[in-house]
């Protein structure tokens, strides 16, 4: 069974793919990463503190805390990013600095951790963007494209899935 690292975990995703992983006993460990303590305590508290969860505070502009975090990994599924359009407007640097560089940290740290996968949770505003959100998104996606490219024959295989707007 893999041992299965979420970036942005605590967000709507990264609980509803944890719950999946548990219910089907999908995976031996699965390590939380967020920015966030209290929205890791409030997860912690909903999954019953479940012994196969880990929580890791953390950034993903942090490349060490990143590394540290990816040790005895298999696989990484990269949700975390800025994603309200509003901010990408007012802030479109700070949309750079997680969204693209965060993603080339979790492209470098992969690399060196001996990771197997890297999973991109991309979004549809990818495609033709039109806001600093799908630019940056938009470059997310082919900094893990070009990182297939550059990849030693040991090194993680990097792909991405496009996740539109869903309803629970």
């Amino acid at each position: 069974m893999d041992s299965i690292l979420i970036t942005g975990g605590t967000g709507s995703f990264g609980q509803a793919f944890t719950r999946y992983l548990l219910e089907n006993s999908l995976a031996s460990r699965i390590c939380i990463f967020s920015r966030g303590e209290h929205t890791q305590a409030a997860m912690r508290a909903a999954f019953n503190n479940d012994p196969r969860l880990r929580f890791f505070l953390g950034d993903v502009r942090d490349l060490l805390r990143l590394r540290r975090a990816m040790e005895g990994v298999d696989t990484v599924v990269h949700a975390a990013a800025l994603k309200r359009i509003e901010v990408g407007v007012y802030n479109p640097d700070e949309m750079v600095k997680t969204n693209v560089l965060g993603t080339a940290n979790i492209v470098e740290a992969a690399r060196n951790t001996g990771v197997e996968r890297c999973i991109l949770v991309s979004t549809d505003k990818a495609y033709e963007p039109v806001s600093p959100y799908g630019y940056s998104k938009a470059l997310a996606e082919s900094l893990f494209l070009a990182a297939n490219a550059s990849r030693s024959a040991s090194g993680p295989l990097y792909s991405g899935v496009r996740y539109g707007n869903v309803w629970k």
